[in-house]
């Protein structure tokens, strides 16, 4: 039987407390009553606030967890015969939260001649890789991948599984959690585990960014979740380590791919390497118009930096959406992020804030940006930044 939200008609003033609150837009008033749509998702902000109690949320069962599911399993995404860097930050979380629930960690490799990484897995922090080495794998397809991930995570049963939201990932993995029957959450910026009762708690932005929610999965093994690349910082190889490499082996004759990469056609037009960059020198709208961003390009060019944009500054058209950093932009970890002009939006915090110094100058001492920067500077940018330039020329000379 489905659950659904109950009105008590009787007790309802159509107040209307409950439709402003609602965060799906699934109650309205009619006719003097609240009445309840298929887009309530049972969260109980109505019943909360309903300042006569006239509405009442079912609870949700709580399934037991599956038994035998153990480890963490991470995907070590590959492409053109080299480890994508989202896989080692993940080798190191996944690390830290196989060590917190006191389990082993897992890889997942596959490809087309990638046996010879796997050892460098292990080194990263992985106990044991489960190696699908194949020529069928030669080439990205979500389809062949998907089957083979299924597959090994059918067999091995991990409680926990990773992947990069890479455009491989964002491809393929949300098909994997779909066969399994459990859920997956995309885009996360922060992983931890839930001491007592074992769960991953997984932070992503929601609502356009406007909030962190931490979901967890409670009745589905095994949780899954795809991370940002650079959120999470990568950690230090232990040449020598040890470890058990697994082949897999796959019926191929099984599987009928419906996709066939025919080719792969590089990128000709100009790429912004804002992930790689070392320095950032990012603007936003307190630049006021596009021909102020040559003060961001000449101060990124003295400090041979990337030049990085806010979603605002994008969106007024000042600067292409190659630069943008945030949610829906670029992830960045750079030594050294320079924000100027920039308020500091939750979508663009999350998108930078894991740089190792971050310099901030912005008019507003209340700005968001100050809560995250490493220092701040209060004042005009269109004094402090030609200031900036000025010495930094003076030190060339």
């Amino acid at each position: 039987m489905t659950l659904q939200v109950k009105i008590d008609a009787e007790t309802c003033t159509g107040c209307e407390a409950c439709v402003s609150v609602c965060p799906f837009n699934a109650l309205e008033v009619r006719e003097g009553q609240a009445a309840v749509n298929d887009q309530c998702t049972l969260c109980g902000a109505c019943a909360e606030e309903c300042p006569v109690g006239a509405i009442f949320v079912p609870a949700l069962e709580k399934g037991e967890i599956p038994e035998n599911f153990s480890g963490v399993m991470v995907f070590a995404e590959q492409r053109l015969g080299k480890i994508a860097e989202v896989t080692y930050e993940l080798l190191h979380k996944g690390r830290e939260l196989a060590d917190t629930l006191k389990v082993s960690l897992a890889a997942a490799l596959l490809g087309k001649g990638v046996t010879s990484f796997a050892g460098g897995l292990i080194e990263y922090g992985a106990d044991r890789v489960y190696v699908v080495d194949h020529p069928s794998l030669e080439g990205f397809t979500d389809d062949l991948y998907g089957e083979c991930l299924t597959r090994i995570i059918r067999t091995y049963r991990p409680e926990i599984v990773l992947a990069g939201a890479t455009s491989i990932g964002r491809s393929f993995i949300p098909k994997v959690a779909t066969q399994i029957g459990t859920g997956l959450t995309a885009d996360c910026t922060d992983l931890a585990i839930d001491a007592e009762t074992r769960l991953l708690l997984q932070t992503r932005p929601a609502f356009g960014g406007n909030i962190m929610a931490t979901i967890i999965c409670p009745q589905k093994r095994p949780q899954m979740a795809t991370v940002r690349h650079k959120v999470m910082k990568k950690g230090a190889s232990q040449p020598g380590r040890s470890g058990e490499i697994t082949p897999v082996e796959i019926n191929w004759a099984e599987l009928t791919p419906k996709t066939r990469l025919l080719e792969i056609v590089e990128e000709i037009t100009e790429k912004v390497r804002l992930s790689e960059a070392d320095v950032i020198v990012a603007g936003g709208r307190g630049l006021q118009e596009e021909k102020n961003f040559a003060l961001i390009r000449e101060l990124a060019g003295l400090l041979d930096a990337a030049v990085g944009a806010s979603r605002g500054a994008v969106d007024a058209g000042w600067i292409s959406y190659a630069h943008q950093v945030g949610q829906t932009g670029k992830t960045v970890a750079p030594k050294l992020y320079i924000a100027i002009g920039v308020s500091g939006a939750v979508q663009h915090l999350v998108g930078m804030q894991s740089a190792d110094t971050i310099v901030a100058i912005n008019t507003d001492p209340h700005a968001p940006i100050f809560d995250v920067a490493s220092y701040g500077i209060v004042g005009d940018l269109f004094e402090i930044v030609p200031e900036m330039i000025r010495q930094l020329k003076a030190r060339m000379q």
